[in-house]
């Protein structure tokens, strides 16, 4: 039983008259009649009650008209879904974020996507750090990755979008609250909330990268796995930390941010995919990304 044939059989069933009925499928009537025979002789049944004037269904026609216009509409809506998939306009996409773009990017990722994507099924997954996305892309776990340069794999695409300075964190209390910039040396003798070493984290080297050129090296407070943990535990006058600006936007009670005094080091974010040409649904999502982040400050600071 092939589609045609159903389709032919389903003309006929509702015109009640082949002639009718070859007319809307735009073929002879000889040619559509041979084939509703064949059709009958296929299924071993009389599907359509023929007269001098007109058709009428049999029994076992009248099930088979409402199965093949199911089957009909699938099929139809099969081939609708292939061609929107091939458009990049239906499908599943998986996007990582780094910590601070976690709480910084991707509600406004997120909003932009499922308005430009509004059939396309969201997979994102917050608080990946760097190394753990690029497994995630050179596996085709993900699709996209928002992390932090630098990453040294050909077998990715990678565009910076965005360079933030980092900021001090602070305990509400802490004798630095309250100025207006804060010395990162002065810092040096202070228990700081670090990434747990195992996480390989591309913003954990650049804080000690920063105490280092700073005449110190930070001392270990406490480690966590993720920046909202870091936060709270500053919060909590565990210690002090070193943050992307970004992060400030994550309202903690107990916590302040303060900018660090002179030129603050930066955080760089890439947006990153497999490498080659991306595939349709991909490529819409990047535009989509590149409009959602522009016009971001990249230097806002909420104290």
């Amino acid at each position: 039983m092939e589609l045609r044939h159903l389709r032919y059989f389903v003309a006929v069933a509702e015109e009640r008259h082949f002639g009718r009925a070859a007319q809307r499928l735009h073929i002879a009537q000889p040619p559509l009649s041979q084939q509703i025979r064949r059709l009958e002789a296929e299924l071993g049944v009389t599907l359509l009650q023929r007269t001098t004037r007109r058709v009428e269904l049999s029994p076992a026609g009248a099930v088979l008209l409402d199965r093949a216009r199911g089957i009909l509409a699938a099929a139809d809506a099969a081939a609708e879904d292939c061609r929107r998939a091939s458009d990049g306009e239906i499908g599943r996409l998986s996007i990582g974020f780094t910590g601070s773009t976690t709480y910084s990017l991707l509600p406004r990722v997120a909003t932009a996507l499922r308005e430009g994507l509004p059939d396309v099924t969201l997979d994102l997954r917050g608080e990946m750090i760097t190394p753990a996305q690029v497994e995630g892309l050179l596996q085709g776990t993900l699709d996209i990755g928002f992390l932090r340069p630098p990453v040294r794999s050909r077998d990715l695409t990678l565009e910076v979008i965005r360079s933030e300075p980092l900021a001090a964190v602070l305990p509400a209390g802490h004798r630095l609250a309250d100025a207006d910039e804060v010395p990162l040396e002065a810092l040096a003798d202070e228990p700081f909330i670090v990434y747990a070493p195992h996480l390989r984290s591309v913003l954990g080297d650049l804080v000690e990268d920063a105490c280092v050129a700073h005449g110190f090296t930070p001392r270990i407070g406490m480690e966590v796995t993720e920046t909202a943990t870091l936060v709270s535990f500053v919060a909590a006058g565990l210690g002090v930390s070193l943050v992307p600006t970004s992060v400030s936007g994550m309202t903690v009670a107990g916590a302040v941010y303060r900018p660090l005094a002179g030129v603050a080091p930066r955080a760089q974010i890439a947006v990153a995919h497999a490498a080659g040409e991306p595939p349709p649904l991909v490529a819409r999502a990047l535009d989509l990304v590149q409009t959602a982040v522009m016009g971001i400050p990249a230097d806002t600071l909420i104290s």
